[in-house]
């Protein structure tokens, strides 16, 4: 091997590492706040709160979580303090949950949720746009696939974590008190990340370009769009809590746990999902979001094993969110606004998971079959837009001159 060979397989190598490394910072840090998701239904229903309200809660926290990252990505942007930021919002988003806690009011533990979302919202972009720098040597669909493959199964311990909590007869607040050690460690990993790539920029050299768009495409607008319908089909779980608790078709304990599964089965989805784009491209979009529109029926309509299967498609739905809208914005990035082009997306993405969280929370109690019927044809008509999406990206491409492609 070359001196160039080897030192291009180590670069790749190092690539790989930060790609690992941050997923590690995302396995404490999920397995954080999805341990917190897991009751935060039942919390602020047993402080007070109706069902509509938590789902209009968590509708509001999500549009928060996300069209705040446009603010996140344009600051990191403009002044190059990337990982000042990052600290800032893990710092925010992870401390918020064991406060929950201390809650004595349903606001203020409403209050506290959307305080943590603020945070997530904060580091996002940077961290999607940090990652971006390593897929010109591992492919897209594998970089984002195996960081939410890491985010995912923190995302199924918290719950455990909490399920057995409540299975010992413990409360709610000891619950989100025992979430302190996760966010602890999420924060040391990070350090760790920090001191080993102080700049990511660097592990793009030696490979392909990863953001070689001339501004924002029409493939990005079309991508945005697709993705805002697609949210307002992605019922929380928050409410999807609640109801399972207040029809009895699943309770207790087995809440969390129903939860941890479904977000396992997202482990293997995203890991799946992410090599196949790689390989056969726009086609595992359409067909994992038609598979995915399958959750809605079996979960608000079913028994015990049935509302199980249907959370297994919805951790593909989450699966297909985590990975596959992220691979789709990481192909038409510009490159010097990559922070700031993450973060406009999720501006468009939060706006839909609003409109749909609105929808969803009124329907709730007037009528479920409405609420099935308006949540499969928001993800159903999200397919259309990102055919369209992938065919402006190739039309544009085709007609670069030779040389210019990612």
């Amino acid at each position: 091997m070359g001196t160039r060979a080897k030192a291009l397989a180590h670069s790749a190598s190092a690539a790989f590492a930060f790609v690992m490394t941050l997923g590690v910072v995302n396995l404490f840090a999920d397995m954080t706040y999805e341990g917190a998701t897991a009751i935060n239904g039942q919390f602020l229903a047993s402080l007070g709160a109706s069902a509509g309200a938590v789902s209009i809660i968590a509708g509001i926290g999500e549009f928060l979580g996300y069209s705040l990252r446009s603010v996140a990505g344009f600051a990191a942007d403009k002044t190059g303090r990337y990982w000042l930021i990052t600290f800032l919002g893990y710092s925010v988003n992870l401390l918020a949950v064991p406060a929950m806690a201390l809650a004595g009011s349903w606001p203020v533990a409403a209050a506290l949720m959307l305080v943590e979302r603020v945070g997530r919202a904060m580091r996002k972009p940077t961290v999607e746009a940090m990652l971006s720098y390593s897929t010109g040597k591992h492919g897209r669909g594998w970089v984002y696939a195996v960081n939410s493959a890491l985010d995912e199964t923190g995302a199924a311990l918290g719950p455990l974590m909490i399920a057995f909590t409540l299975y010992r007869k413990a409360s709610f607040r000891t619950g989100y008190a025992l979430l302190l050690v996760a966010a602890a460690l999420a924060l040391a990993a990070l350090v760790v990340a920090r001191v080993m790539f102080p700049v990511p920029k660097r592990l793009e050299k030696g490979g392909p370009a990863t953001a070689t768009a001339r501004g924002f495409t029409r493939a990005y607008w079309l991508y945005m769009i697709g993705g805002a319908l697609f949210a307002a089909g992605l019922a929380s779980f928050e409410l999807v809590a609640v109801h399972l608790s207040k029809t009895g078709a699943v309770t207790g304990h087995w809440i969390p746990v129903f939860l941890s599964i479904a977000t396992i089965a997202g482990v293997v989805a995203s890991l799946v999902l992410g090599r196949l784009y790689d390989r056969i491209g726009i086609g595992t979009v359409v067909a994992a979001v038609a598979l995915a529109a399958g959750y809605p029926y079996l979960v608000f309509f079913g028994g015990f094993r049935t509302v199980l299967l249907g959370l297994l498609l919805w951790g593909v739905a989450y699966a297909t969110q985590d990975t596959l809208l992220k691979v789709l914005i990481a192909s038409v990035l510009p490159g010097s606004r990559r922070n700031f082009a993450f973060g406009l997306f999720y501006l468009g993405y939060g706006g839909g998971w609003l409109a749909g969280s609105l929808t969803t929370g009124l329907l709730y109690d007037r009528s479920r079959p409405t609420l099935v019927a308006f949540i499969t044809a928001a993800l159903i008509a999200s397919i259309p837009l990102f055919l369209l999406g992938a065919n402006a990206k190739g039309s544009l491409e085709s007609r670069r001159p030779a040389g210019d492609h990612a």
